[in-house]
């Protein structure tokens, strides 16, 4: 279930991710698809879409922080 847009992202990530940082996840996960594709490949029992987002919100926190005293956002480039 790979994502071919922003906009088809969940809203969870939608609602409080910037654009730049909301492309970050989309190809994250997008990539995290394809590569955890076989059971195997993934850690312990995990699905392939809870690895996929995992990787995902992984990506974007090399890029993007809360806004310090948050606990849900928004989320700001990282200095």
């Amino acid at each position: 279930m790979p994502y071919a847009r922003n906009q088809d992202l969940p809203d969870n990530v939608t609602r409080v991710l910037p654009a730049h940082a909301q492309d970050i996840y989309r190809a994250a996960f997008n990539d995290a698809w394809d590569r955890y594709a076989h059971p195997q490949d993934r850690e312990g029992d995990a699905s392939r879409e809870v690895t996929a987002h995992k990787v995902a919100w992984a990506a974007v926190k090399q890029k993007y922080q809360k806004k310090p005293g948050t606990d849900s956002g928004p989320w700001t480039p990282k200095p």
